[in-house]
């Protein structure tokens, strides 16, 4: 099973059969026309001038007057939780490895200029992060806890589901006054590109059958700033999750003024007619890609939605795109079975049965673990979505 894969990489047989792969992290065939590398200085995805970025009638009249610094998803994501932290002293950040950096470099400097109580290293124990957590939020912090990688959260996932999510609803009348609000436990999520088995897990579906909590993912550094500001004004504990392949790839004009941005509202990116396409993270470049060769192929006019908000997500917003369309397909790096993508189907299903023109598409991850030399075929790609496309236009 494993020969035809590796000859998609390109290589050379041996004498004794066996086939060496000699780019064994390719990114694209040597004569590809869909499956290349993504340029992120000239998506459309990203603000590439100061303008661009101001104009987004999202943000407050003071960041729309301001002025804007490019930035890169880890620098956005550092400079956010340094305002987050000059400006209210409830806030403290902490995590394995967090006062050296942590491993993206996310909160490098940090310690230096908020001191240790606010900034500080935990033992290497997730449900002790999270738990800690919930207590400082109860006692009523602020507490940015990273989990270093999303892989490793699962040994917290009783502190989550169970602690966190529960509190504010178990409370009742007296909710405002106990709860989990303004906690947020970030962490790196996604495919990387040699991640394997531990550093690729996308858990976002798990959360989002948790009553309690928001899941949030930002595709960009200034979708990152006003999601992690808004994420720690919530009544509710927030997963967010940062797609890790982005945190140096994706650089963008940032407006300097501090803002906000909805919570459980998507956005439409671009204006289409014939096909709805649902997604969020990473995989919204790869849907870019996919769309502008379609739309030159096929003549046809497709709407990109980032959910932005996985759990609760905007239902309106796609559900009025799909009624416009007629056409769904709904992508994520997660695996297919029972992941998000499932959730969109069935709700586009239910609600917009007689508009559709095709059965609602899922592009998802596939469900097995991920190989360390394979991980580009585990997760959706350009061909893929193009694929998805061209068959609910023909069906």
């Amino acid at each position: 099973m494993l020969r035809p894969i590796l000859r998609r990489c390109g290589g050379s047989t041996t004498t004794t059969g066996a086939h060496v792969p000699t780019r064994t992290y390719a990114s694209h065939a040597p004569k590809a026309r869909l499956n290349l590398p993504t340029d992120y200085g000239k998506t459309p995805l990203l603000h590439h001038t100061s303008k661009s970025a101001l104009a987004n009638p999202e943000l407050p009249s003071a960041a729309r007057n301001g002025n804007t610094t490019r930035l890169n998803l880890f620098q956005s994501i550092n400079q956010t939780m340094a305002h987050a932290l000059r400006t209210d002293p409830s806030v403290i950040l902490f995590g394995e490895d967090v006062a050296f950096g942590g491993v993206f470099r996310c909160s490098m400097n940090l310690q230096t200029e908020f001191g240790d109580d606010r900034v500080f290293n935990t033992p290497l124990s997730e449900q002790g992060i999270v738990g800690f957590a919930v207590g400082a939020a109860l006692e009523g912090l602020k507490p940015l806890a990273e989990i270093q990688f999303a892989d490793y959260v699962f040994p917290a996932f009783d502190q989550i589901v169970n602690e966190a999510a529960k509190i504010r609803y178990r409370y009742g009348e007296n909710a405002d006054e106990h709860n989990c609000g303004g906690m947020v436990i970030r962490m790196p999520t996604g495919g990387v590109g040699h991640g394997a088995l531990y550093h690729t897990q996308s858990p976002e579906s798990l959360f989002s059958h948790v009553p309690g909590l928001r899941v949030v993912s930002p595709r960009s550094p200034s979708q990152a700033k006003g999601l992690l500001l808004a994420s720690l004004e919530c009544p509710d504990p927030v997963i967010f999750l940062e797609p890790k392949i982005l945190y140096r790839a994706a650089v963008e004009h940032v407006p300097a003024e501090p803002y906000t941005l909805p919570l459980s509202k998507a956005e439409v990116l671009k204006e289409g007619k014939d096909i709805t396409i649902v997604s969020y993270g990473t995989p919204l470049y790869t849907c870019q890609n996919a769309l502008t060769a379609a739309e030159n192929d096929f003549g046809c006019s497709i709407e990109l939605i980032d959910m932005r908000t996985i759990f609760p997500w905007d239902r309106p917003a796609v559900l009025d795109s799909v009624r416009k369309t007629g056409r769904c397909i709904v992508v994520h790096e997660s695996m297919v079975n029972a992941g998000v993508g499932a959730e969109v189907a069935s709700t586009v299903q239910e609600h917009c049965f007689l508009r559709l023109e095709a059965p609602v598409q899922r592009v998802a991850g596939l469900t097995s673990h991920t190989g360390l030399v394979y991980e580009r075929f585990n997760i959706p790609d350009v061909v893929r979505i193009y694929d998805s496309i061209k068959h609910v236009l023909e069906y």
